[in-house]
């Protein structure tokens, strides 16, 4: 450990982080001979499980042919397949795809895209961007500036972000009337609506109603903004639906995609933008055009890998699976509410939260879990599941238990 930097620790103080050396299906097996199930399939990504034979199998095939060739100036047919597959499978015109490599990149495109769609339009003032609180789009320099401006995570970068728009999700009228109010007197300035759709996930897996995103939807239509929606922890299947929009029935301007976008195989993220958006960038005029560029955008390895993945969705029941998953944890996460401390159960899809009325330390309770078998990361005041959509019955249940077994005695 001489050398390495973990995320989101304190490194003085973190316990010594547990060493994998291998993985199956939803198993990870550790350096001392351990087998943990894994709760949260690799921060929500490995959806198809780890080590899935045919994607193992397109990413050998893609690595012995091209692993990489640089997008600038030339195409490839794993990136050519995917794009044309994801216009398919989103909803609308969702229809011009910009590869890049993280989901907070991704996020950062989107918000470049959304600007400059005004500024090519001809219209300079609308450089800001409106998000809500309990959001979450990343840890890059802007998508931390359209984060909860409260969560302690980028509180300390105040002074050196670029000051965005935060207000309430409009779930309730009080809300709503809030939020029309400040379009009515700052629509002008704003050039996209930033949001999760049914659930901010990193900011505390904190539901809300499909209700919600159509009152979005109306607002942006009514004072010309942009709505790019979030789907990098939504997307692929996780609250029920291949995308968490479509349980709206809305069509945002621009979509972000990443995670289980290769089943938690190699990095890949997606900016997916409808055909009026992509339509705003295309002039004689060599400055219209989106300047940006990862290095790795479209990388042939990770478009291979992303197309097997969706083969899986197409030829196994992985929607189906994800409703058993959410009747199974609901069922079995239920009894935490008799316990001292919790706050609420909830279950969306193939997510299942606790809800603590508080936790003073996140890393402890995981440590616990750890000694159960099971690899769940507690944080601010949540213990919640994100399972593989090919967990077992069983290796689900011993999730559940685990989770209700540590608990109790926590307050024991």
């Amino acid at each position: 450990m001489e050398h390495i930097w973990l995320p989101y620790s304190q490194m003085k103080t973190a316990p010594l982080p547990v060493e994998a050396v291998s993985t199956s299906g939803s198993t990870i097996t550790l350096a001392d001979g351990r087998t943990l199930i894994d709760g949260i399939a690799s921060w929500w990504t490995a959806c198809h499980g780890y080590n899935h034979p045919h994607i193992r199998k397109a990413l050998i095939h893609q690595a012995e042919t091209m692993p990489h060739i640089m997008f600038g100036g030339m195409v490839h047919k794993p990136a050519r397949d995917l794009s044309r597959r994801l216009a398919q499978l989103l909803p609308g015109d969702l229809e011009r795809v910009f590869f890049t490599d993280s989901g907070s990149v991704a996020m950062e495109v989107a918000a470049k895209m959304a600007i400059q769609y005004h500024i090519n339009h001809g219209t300079k003032d609308r450089h800001k961007l409106l998000s809500f609180r309990g959001g979450y789009h990343g840890d890059t320099l802007a998508m931390m500036s359209v984060c909860d401006p409260e969560e302690g995570m980028h509180r300390l970068f105040g002074k050196a972000l670029t000051p965005q728009i935060i207000a309430d999700l409009p779930t309730s009228d009080a809300t709503l009337e809030n939020l029309k109010n400040l379009l009515t007197k700052r629509g002008h300035e704003i050039a996209a609506i930033i949001t999760e759709p049914l659930v901010q996930g990193a900011g505390g897996m904190l539901f809300h109603t499909a209700e919600t995103l159509r009152h979005l939807r109306q607002l942006c239509d009514e004072h010309g903004i942009l709505l790019i929606i979030d789907e990098i922890f939504t997307g692929f299947g996780r609250t029920g639906t291949n995308f968490a929009c479509e349980q709206a029935g809305i069509t945002p301007d621009i979509i972000t995609l990443s995670k289980a976008l290769t089943g938690g195989t190699v990095p890949l993220a997606a900016t997916i933008a409808r055909r009026h958006v992509f339509e705003a960038f295309l002039s004689d005029d060599p400055l219209y055009a989106l300047m940006h560029g990862p290095t790795f955008m479209a990388n042939p390895l990770a478009c291979a890998v992303a197309n097997a993945s969706l083969d899986l969705f197409e030829q196994e029941p992985r929607l189906e699976q994800v409703h058993h998953i959410s009747t199974q944890m609901a069922e079995q996460l239920a009894p935490c509410r008799t316990l001292p401390g919790v706050k609420d159960v909830r279950v969306l899809g193939a997510i299942g939260v606790v809800e603590l009325e508080e936790l003073k330390n996140p890393t402890a309770l995981g440590q616990a879990l750890l000694k159960e078998g099971v690899w769940v990361r507690p944080f601010r005041n949540i213990v919640y599941l994100t399972p593989a959509f090919t967990i077992t019955p069983d290796e689900l249940s011993h999730l559940t238990h685990s989770i209700y077994r540590v608990l109790k005695e926590r307050q024991a």
